[in-house]
């Protein structure tokens, strides 16, 4: 175990489940956090009868969800001209922060699912979501699901595997390669079928092109 996973099973040996609320809830509107690694090792620590799995689990997805629409609120009203002067912190440059708007606002929905599993989005999903005027119910729902999949696959791994923890860091790796490419190749199909439904609105069969 490296030293930085040793340093944190320390905090969760001592802290126990509020070392998991409060950093998944930090990392999930935007703090640097290892709130997923924490997910993993909290697992790790139920399977060995030092948690108790379902509320690991449970804490976790109420702490992603509120996390996220912390994450909302604050773009929501702080607006653009907020991620603009302090997105830095969290990655976003403002050209990264253009595209990031532009790509929410055509697939929003998606993005904001697909997002939990990729690092970097997962912390600024809710901010940009907000800041693109994402109705709130929408977030809210499609925030959930991506909530309740993400704690799910981790947390059963985690569980299941138990003190093979390397080998579950480096199924996290993998998983979140996998999950980038499908989620790029849905996209992709997404934008395809709507470029194709606008251009047959535009020229019905049988018209004049």
């Amino acid at each position: 175990m490296t030293t930085a996973l040793a340093d944190l099973a320390a905090l969760l040996d001592q802290y126990g489940y509020l070392a998991v609320s409060v950093l998944v809830l930090v990392e999930d509107f935007g703090v640097p956090s290892p709130g997923e690694t924490v997910l993993i090792l909290a697992s790790v620590a139920a399977h060995d009868g030092h948690l108790h799995i379902l509320a690991v689990a449970g804490l976790a997805l109420v702490a992603a969800v509120l996390g996220d629409n912390i994450g909302y609120a604050i773009g929501h009203f702080g607006g653009r001209r907020l991620l603009a002067r302090y997105g830095r912190y969290v990655l976003l440059t403002p050209r990264r922060l253009d595209r990031a708007e532009r790509f929410m606002g055509r697939h929003g929905g998606t993005v904001v699912i697909v997002a939990r599993f990729v690092e970097g989005l997962r912390q600024a999903n809710g901010l940009l979501a907000g800041a693109a005027g994402m109705r709130w119910w929408r977030f809210l729902v499609c925030n959930a699901i991506g909530a309740a999949a993400w704690v799910g696959v981790w947390a059963t791994l985690g569980y299941l595997l138990g003190a093979h923890l390397a080998a579950v860091e480096r199924l996290a790796t993998r998983y979140e390669l996998y999950v980038v490419v499908a989620a790029a190749l849905a996209v992709t199909g997404l934008v395809g079928w709507r470029v194709r439904r606008a251009h047959r609105r535009r020229h019905p069969a049988g018209s004049p092109s």
